[in-house]
């Protein structure tokens, strides 16, 4: 019988890689004219993403941005008696939220502890902490964190008992509607407004057209597919492309998806 060599190899996957831009970006993290790196092999992205840089650039200010929301959540699963050692539970995690927040600063010099939100199940209760990580993504780190409020909430004699370190309500990599509300990662909106003339000569169309496709496409195409907070013709391709081209974890372009085009 033959087995498999187990040994570990280490190889690479080339991605066609190109500079895109420059884009101008007026914001708080970032003003002026910047180039992106887009790694794809669907390579006409290129030049698509390179004609809206190019109506960013004949527009002053650009391309204006605003972070909206900054927060890495994970949320923890406890098993309780019933639902009501579920709900005592969950309204003293909220009384004594204060001294969570300290257990968390007390293991981390970067994670800090924004809220908790509870829901409960018959008698599981999921509470899915949300905290500020520095520059960082965070997932470790938020789920370090989550592992001591687990053991902190547990020593405090309540009916309840250890479930899991993730319940599924963060939500990880899937496409989830608590996500797009309470928010995951960074949450951007980005805006630009281009004069007629720059419609005509630069898209190629007027803006009622844009406005007309907006809505019928991204609006109630989207609508009538389910989509979950999502309005958009394909976010995901620039998304994932810089990701890619950034060392990022590529799974997380299932929330990068989501996302409002509105016009």
């Amino acid at each position: 019988m033959s087995v498999p060599d187990s040994t570990h190899r280490e190889t690479v996957t080339e991605i066609p890689t190109s500079w895109v831009g420059p884009i101008r970006i007026t914001g708080s993290s970032v003003s002026g004219e910047i180039s992106v790196p887009l790694a794809t092999y669907e390579t006409p992205l290129w030049p698509s993403v390179g004609r809206g840089a190019r109506v960013s650039r004949a527009v002053e200010g650009g391309i204006r941005t605003v972070v909206t929301g900054e927060r890495m959540t994970r949320s923890v699963l406890f098993t309780a008696r019933g639902a009501v050692s579920a709900q005592i539970a969950s309204q003293t995690i909220e009384e004594r939220f204060g001294e969570l927040q300290e257990v968390v600063s007390a293991g981390s010099r970067h994670a800090k502890l924004l809220e908790a939100h509870p829901e409960i199940v018959g008698n599981l209760l999921f509470v899915r902490f949300a905290f500020t990580t520095g520059d960082a993504s965070g997932h470790n780190m938020v789920t370090n964190a989550a592992d001591a409020l687990m053991e902190r909430i547990l020593s405090w004699g309540l009916e309840i008992e250890y479930g899991s370190i993730s319940g599924n309500f963060c939500s990880d990599k899937k496409a989830t509607a608590v996500n797009g509300i309470l928010g995951r990662g960074r949450s951007v909106v980005a805006e630009i407004l281009i004069p007629h003339e720059l419609v005509a000569s630069g898209l190629r169309t007027d803006a009622q057209r844009v406005v007309d496709l907006v809505v019928r496409k991204n609006l109630v195409g989207s609508t009538i597919a389910g989509a979950l907070r999502s309005a958009n013709a394909h976010y995901a391709n620039m998304l994932l492309g810089f990701y890619l081209a950034t060392g990022q974890d590529a799974a997380n372009i299932v929330e990068g998806s989501q996302g409002i085009t509105y016009a």
